[in-house]
């Protein structure tokens, strides 16, 4: 490492530019060439590239990055509901507003700060939002980027408001994968599940680890702090590591569905696989002044690293 990562500067690792639509985006960088970009149309992360320059986060090839319209892949962030009830759009208002950059937020513990690449965004409700949903909150969202090439998103939001409410949250995380085919999920055996395929009704995990041969959109309530994506083709492994989110929703559309999203190829499904940490079984519900963390950490290790990883006694943060 030597001298060079001792003068590192944090500042000139955050660069801001526009996209095509002119949306200013957020690119971080860390001194090993890692890199994540986070839009301010939806505070999404729309890409995070390890170290070699590979994509890690999946985009769909017909993905629309106009707002009003959420994109179509990274890590869209479901507020304040997930999925679809209610007179809000399907998975809440969040992921389509503008944000912005966050100049004075309050402070967060040295960890989530020191020899990290970061960026802090805010969303308050418009004039026009609180007809919709008339809750006065405020949304920081801290994402980071660490030396080691980890990304962390932290959201906290906050009740300004003379009265309680209720919300579902989830960071609707899109990874990469080589073939769905190929992908386990360990972490979640034993657990119960809501099924959305099934009216939610609820079913326990039977297997030892989750594979895909069909569609799945599942709901892991009450689920460890790590769980991990195998991906048996680049031999690598996601390792999700969360608090505050006792969920985990599991989703891939299969070729059915694929066929039926204009904004979604019709093979995509096999590259993509959606695990979000999540708060939905149980919403949160926050008095006046109350705040609520949720905080996801992703990493990639090589999957030989993995089987010590998950090894009960080290469900620890």
């Amino acid at each position: 490492m030597g001298q060079s990562a001792a003068v590192w500067d944090y500042q000139a690792s955050m660069e801001i530019v526009k996209d095509l639509n002119g949306i200013v985006q957020v690119v971080l960088r860390n001194p090993q060439g890692a890199s994540a970009r986070v839009s301010l149309h939806g505070g999404q992360v729309t890409s995070w590239r390890n170290v070699q320059g590979e994509e890690l986060l999946f985009t769909s090839s017909k993905a629309i990055f106009k707002p009003p319209k959420a994109m179509r892949g990274g890590i869209p962030i479901c507020f304040p509901q997930f999925g679809n009830c209610g007179s809000l759009e399907q998975h809440g208002f969040a992921r389509n507003k503008l944000w912005k950059i966050d100049e004075n937020p309050p402070p967060l513990p040295p960890s989530d700060s020191q020899g990290k690449s970061f960026v802090d965004l805010i969303l308050k409700p418009s004039e026009e939002d609180l007809k919709f949903w008339p809750h006065v909150f405020e949304f920081r969202l801290r994402v980071s980027l660490a030396i080691d090439g980890r990304l962390t998103l932290i959201s906290r939001i906050r009740n300004v408001n003379g009265k309680p409410f209720n919300f579902s949250f989830a960071y609707h995380t899109y990874l990469s994968v080589s073939d769905i085919s190929e992908v386990r999920v360990e972490g979640l055996e034993t657990l119960d599940y809501l099924d959305n395929l099934f009216q939610r009704e609820r079913f326990t995990e039977q297997g030892d680890a989750l594979t895909f041969e069909s569609e799945v959109d599942r709901v892991y309530v009450s689920s460890p702090s790590m769980v991990a994506v195998i991906d048996h083709e680049k031999k690598r492994t996601f390792v999700i590591r969360k608090e505050g989110l006792p969920d985990i929703v599991v989703w891939n559309p299969w070729e059915k569905k694929s066929k039926t999203m204009s904004d979604f190829g019709d093979e995509e499904y096999k590259q993509m696989l959606c695990v979000d940490g999540a708060v939905i079984e149980k919403p949160i519900t926050l008095k006046p002044g109350e705040e609520w963390t949720g905080r996801l950490e992703l990493s990639v290790v090589p999957s030989s690293f993995c089987s010590d990883l998950l090894d009960p006694g080290h469900h620890h943060f």
